[in-house]
């Protein structure tokens, strides 16, 4: 078998950021895979589960409720390594056009106060593991240490 797409990334060199990790035509639309990096991979602590599992939560309910980018929204969720997320988002785009998107989620997560949504037995399969301040903590960190000065090594995969 051949390898895919997200196993062909030097994990060595990926730092925090924002990457198109493909874009798939289907039918006359495309999509848009983007590989949100909020770790860096191999070199720092992945994220625990409750954390990575608010964000999940808080992100996904953001973006679906985006006035602008709501409707084109396809998926949000954690990657397995857990050094970050997907978005998938209906058509060709790249990483600079999602910028300002990032910066208003992230600042939800940042600033959100009460309950988180979706997090009760009867909304979600796990919904006592969550970690607010965490998730938090690391909504802080990606958008000082990423979102909001991003340069364009952290746009691109690198080679």
């Amino acid at each position: 078998m051949e390898k895919i797409t997200s196993f062909t990334i030097n994990h060595l060199l990926l730092e925090p950021g924002v990457y198109v990790s493909r874009r798939d035509p289907i039918g006359a639309e495309t999509v848009t895979t983007f590989d949100l990096r909020l770790t860096a991979p191999n070199r720092e602590p992945v994220m625990d589960s409750a954390a990575l599992h608010a964000i999940e939560h808080l992100a996904a309910t953001y973006l679906r409720n985006e006035p602008e980018w709501g409707e084109r929204v396809l998926y949000f969720g954690p990657m397995g390594c857990r050094t970050g997320f997907y978005l998938l988002l209906a058509g060709a785009l790249h990483s600079a056009e999602i910028v300002p998107l990032l910066i208003g989620c992230f600042e939800f997560i940042r600033d959100f106060v009460g309950e988180i949504p979706g997090a009760s037995p009867r909304d979600c399969g796990n919904y006592l593991d969550m970690n607010l301040p965490m998730a938090k903590w690391y909504a802080r960190r990606y958008l000082e240490k990423t979102l909001c000065d991003i340069d364009r090594q952290r746009l691109i995969y690198p080679e």
